[in-house]
């Protein structure tokens, strides 16, 4: 489990296909992998991967070809991917719960600078626009943020639009950021629980 506070922005330096998944070393900048044990999970663009091996300033994990084949980010040579390590029960959950496990693939529909902060807009999948909502929590790459307006399309999913202030781009990648970029998104855990209450209930009640 994972809060989507992000703690580093590391740097994809070698991918190695394995059967149609690939082999990721990963080199941190400032993530402190010292505590760091083998079987440990670290989020990586908001995927929940497994350490393999790792060293003071690097991490080596697997990629199924099924997890390849739904998000996106894990593929490029130097790409740079946010990281944050499992959180532990006595942690601060400074963001919300996040289990690591992508829902779906949206696109930026657009990336305004307006002064003090940054307006993104997201396309989601039309299977995900029923866990959208205003003031709602969602991950994108990883980062938890607070979701602001939400205009739905009825062949194309919904909209949803966000302000990024000046320090979430500083530490994440989302800077980078442009118009038709694809970014993995988890929608909030407790929405989907509400969600299959709700479709459990009417149908146990027909």
């Amino acid at each position: 489990m994972f809060s989507g506070i992000i703690a580093d922005i590391g740097s994809i330096k070698q991918a190695t296909d394995r059967d149609g998944g690939l082999r990721l070393v990963i080199e941190t900048r400032a993530l402190d992998l010292s505590d760091v044990q083998l079987g440990d999970s670290i989020a990586v663009n908001g995927i929940c991967l497994t350490v393999i091996e790792h060293s003071v300033d690097s991490f080596t994990v697997d990629v199924s070809r099924e997890t390849l084949s739904c998000t996106v980010g894990l593929d490029a040579t130097n790409a740079p991917v946010n990281l944050e390590k499992a959180l532990r029960l006595a942690d601060r959950l400074g963001g919300h719960l996040v289990s690591g496990h992508v829902d779906g693939v949206g696109e930026v529909v657009a990336f305004t600078d307006l002064g003090e902060s940054w307006r993104l807009v997201v396309r989601t999948p039309k299977a995900l626009a029923k866990y959208i909502a205003i003031k709602g929590s969602i991950t994108i790459n990883g980062v938890s943020l607070t979701i602001n307006q939400v205009a739905d399309h009825q062949v194309k999913g919904c909209e949803f639009s966000l302000n990024l202030i000046p320090h979430t781009l500083l530490m994440t990648n989302l800077k980078n950021l442009r118009a038709g970029s694809l970014v993995n998104l988890e929608v909030d855990l407790i929405a989907r629980y509400v969600e299959r209450m709700m479709h459990a209930e009417k149908e146990y009640n027909k």
